[in-house]
């Protein structure tokens, strides 16, 4: 458990003699008519000093999750090649062309305060009429500037026939946070380029193919969903008649456990100094006791082991018998006890299918063995990663990642309905992804970035509990685009109200990690200033519940909604509570139970 920031890495892109240009598409290539034939953030603007050609020159600065994109559609011939370039300044400055109809090209440079050229090239498809030419700087960088654009190729007839409306929108395959959602295609005169889909009359979400996957949503609840189609020059049809569908109640697996709910860890297999606890004395006030850790043999063998912490290390420890003989005495109160895979010291990475299923036998075989009620996934380090390329939320390609979802579903469907799911990644592995995911589109961000979201996505109908640790963790950007650092109140509001919400992953509306369900996510905290960096006092802890979950007692951020159902706190450590005299677990207890 430590800090990680996320790297960039920097490059100078050579100059260039600029070549004779066939012709130039753009509308005011150069800025001289100010922003004119662009689409531009706020704030964007065409300055007359430093200029590269001309008496004027675009200068635009990020802000928040907005790159201070700015853009401009250009009618263009199928299978045609073209060659783009710009004069650039700045930290970060990007320049590239989607819609192309083939692979869309990018490229960046950091030139600082000299002007440097930037060069791409991309051929179009076979039906592409259009593309949308753009430039952008990067998250947390000062102001770019940008002069004499030219995209060199022949020009098109402009699109401007829109598709028809897709029909048949039916609804179906309820569970208790998705519907599936199909339709039949629509037609256009070059080619649909993508589907939008709007729920409850809010904005709507961009999808490939004729089916869509709504999650995220509340359980017993009826939605509405529309459908309209669009093309690559942003033609876009009247959306269909609507379609309606509920969700089933309940869900999430793992039932029995109490509105309100407080997790520790336990120390079951080794001993740091707050000394051991045997499970027959772990207190009433938990309801969850996550056994850490399980960890494997080799980081990439799949094969988890636990074993009780031996005798030399803590004096005390109890024979399994009496371990297994509590582990029943806490089921028989209502408790749940779990198997922790991971740690700080527990990488694991199922590169491989034979690893995937070693991790299903080895698991399986530990949670028999003692007779546990499901998992927590509790990896951290290195052993979560996305390859370049590896952007789809609910697609993902790299074999980490689709290896353990894979695992996890296999452990779901052997134990069932009753089977307890919970994870506990970093702030890093998830949060993070409002500005980075994985290596980024240049390849510069640190591949681990945000790359447990496509496995608590792929998982969300069968998670019991999401408890982000909130500690050991750098600042973090929450949904008002500001910085947040752990040990007060506004942090945990902030990190759960992104949870709770949603985000748009890289500020991309294209790619949003959908709401949980309230009562799938709990807050992780240390249990006392020993137990990590980021301990919060009681009260701050208890401001931040009744913002969340009341809408009252809030600070400075402002959650998008109320949570009446958060469902409550995870802590590292039970260990580490004992040794602070219980403050954690009785404070919160009473405050938990005293909730509605």
């Amino acid at each position: 458990m430590r800090i990680r920031a996320v790297l960039l890495a920097a490059a100078l892109i050579a100059l260039h003699a600029t070549p004779a240009s066939a012709a130039n598409l753009l509308a005011n290539p150069g800025f001289e008519s100010g922003l004119s034939g662009w689409t531009c953030p706020s704030g964007a603007q065409a300055v007359s000093s430093p200029v590269h050609g001309g008496t004027r020159a675009l200068q635009a600065t990020p802000q928040g999750s907005d790159l201070a994109r700015c853009q401009q559609v250009v009618t263009v011939r199928p299978s045609t090649t073209y060659q783009l370039s710009a004069w650039v300044q700045g930290g970060y400055v990007f320049l590239g062309a989607t819609g192309t109809g083939g692979t869309d090209p990018q490229t960046w440079g950091s030139p600082g305060a000299s002007w440097a050229q930037l060069r791409t090239s991309f051929t179009t498809g076979a039906a592409t009429t259009s593309v949308t030419i753009h430039l952008n700087g990067w998250y947390g960088q000062g102001a770019y500037l940008a002069d004499d654009v030219v995209l060199d190729g022949p020009g098109g007839t402009p699109d401007t026939q829109a598709p028809t409306v897709p029909g048949n929108l039916s609804v179906g395959g309820a569970t208790s946070s998705s519907l599936a959602l199909t339709w039949s295609a629509a037609t256009d005169n070059v080619g649909v380029a993508r589907y939008e889909v709007s729920r409850d009359g809010g904005a709507p979400v961009a999808v490939t193919g004729t089916s869509h996957q709504a999650t995220g949503l509340t359980a017993a609840t009826t939605y509405r969903f529309r459908v309209r189609a669009c093309d690559a020059a942003g033609n876009c049809s009247a959306y269909g008649p609507e379609a309606s569908g509920t969700t089933t109640s309940g869900g999430g697996g793992g039932g029995g456990l109490p509105k309100r709910v407080l997790v520790g860890y336990l120390h079951a297999s080794f001993a740091n100094g707050s000394g051991y606890i045997r499970m027959s004395e772990v207190p009433n006030e938990w309801d969850v006791i996550n056994l850490a850790f399980g960890e494997p043999t080799s980081v990439t063998s799949g094969d988890i082991r636990f074993r009780q912490c031996p005798a030399a290390e803590c004096p005390n420890v109890e024979p399994e018998a009496d371990f297994v003989a509590a582990i029943r005495a806490k089921q028989a109160q209502g408790k749940k006890v779990l198997i922790s895979i991971g740690g700080q010291n527990g990488q694991v990475q199922l590169t491989t299918a034979a690893a995937r299923d070693k991790f299903v036998e080895s698991v399986a075989a530990i949670i028999d063995r003692y007779g546990l009620d499901g998992l927590d996934i509790d990896f951290e380090g290195h052993s979560l990663y996305l390859n370049p390329g590896d952007t789809n939320l609910a697609a993902p390609t790299t074999p980490v990642i689709v290896n353990l979802i894979s695992a996890l579903k296999s452990l779901k469907s052997r134990y069932g309905a009753g089977f307890t799911l919970t994870m506990a990644p970093e702030t890093f592995f998830v949060q993070l992804g409002y500005q980075f995911y994985g290596p980024g589109p240049n390849g510069a961000a640190d591949s681990r970035s945000a790359s447990y979201l496509p496995v608590i996505h792929a998982m969300r109908d069968d998670l019991t509990l999401l408890h982000v640790q909130d500690y050991n963790s750098g600042p973090i950007k929450g949904l008002d685009d500001q910085y947040h650092t752990m040990g007060g109140h506004d942090f945990h509001v902030a990190m759960t109200d992104m949870l709770l919400a949603g985000f748009p992953i890289m500020g991309n509306a294209g790619n949003v990690f959908p709401p949980l369900r309230q009562d799938q996510v709990a807050i992780g905290l240390p249990a006392s200033p020993n137990a990590g960096n980021g301990f919060t006092t009681v009260a701050e802890v208890q401001k931040a519940f009744d913002c969340l979950a009341k809408g009252t007692n809030c600070g400075t951020y402002r959650p998008r909604g109320v949570y009446p159902n958060l469902r409550g706190l995870m802590t590292w450590s039970i260990n580490w509570d004992r040794y602070n005299g219980h403050e954690f677990s009785r404070s919160h207890r009473a405050y938990l139970n005293g909730l509605s």
